[in-house]
């Protein structure tokens, strides 16, 4: 099992690893940066089945069945979207027909422009796990970059608190 320092990814994959669980990553803004994160931990391939990212809207509907009708009324950057990416993921990446116990979801604006009529930093996390899916909203502020590594590090951190504890962390980041 990797040493669960104090990094939260490494802390992550140690409680995944110590409860024999496995997780899932379907991300929109990060482009990737989520699962790379998970999977610069040595051992993560023991519960890591993988990412799809979906940053094409039309990637979320066709891979990971997100409702044309919710795309299309809401767009992308919206928190149903958000639980629904989490949700499905775990079932999109099953790994010999086991689903991952854990589902973590990204979607937002990193800018510079707005997109579906919200502004740069507004991002949502979609957290599944234990029978739950909930959506975290973040209001985040900086350059795309900035925002980017934020989001990757509040949906490891919101991902480790509902795997430990069964709660998440409803913080709004600034």
């Amino acid at each position: 099992m990797p040493p669960a320092t104090g990094d939260p990814a490494n802390r992550l994959i140690a409680e995944l690893t110590g409860r024999g669980l496995r997780v899932a990553v379907a991300e929109s803004l990060t482009g990737g940066l989520v699962v790379a994160e998970l999977t610069s931990v040595p051992g993560a391939s023991v519960v890591v089945s993988g990412g799809v990212v979906a940053y094409d809207s039309a990637v979320k509907r066709s891979v990971l069945g997100v409702p044309a009708e919710l795309l299309a009324a809401e767009g992308a950057v919206h928190p149903e979207v958000a639980r629904q990416m989490a949700d499905r993921v775990r079932t999109v990446l099953a790994v010999d027909d086991r689903a991952a116990d854990l589902g973590i979801a990204t979607t937002g604006v990193a800018g510079p422009t707005d997109q579906d009529g919200r502004p740069p930093g507004t991002v949502y996390v979609g957290i599944a796990f234990g029978g739950e899916v909930e959506a975290i909203g973040l209001a985040l502020r900086g350059s795309r970059t900035e925002i980017r590594a934020a989001t990757v590090l509040a949906a490891i951190e919101a991902a480790l608190a509902r795997v430990t504890s069964g709660s998440f962390s409803r913080r709004l980041a600034e």
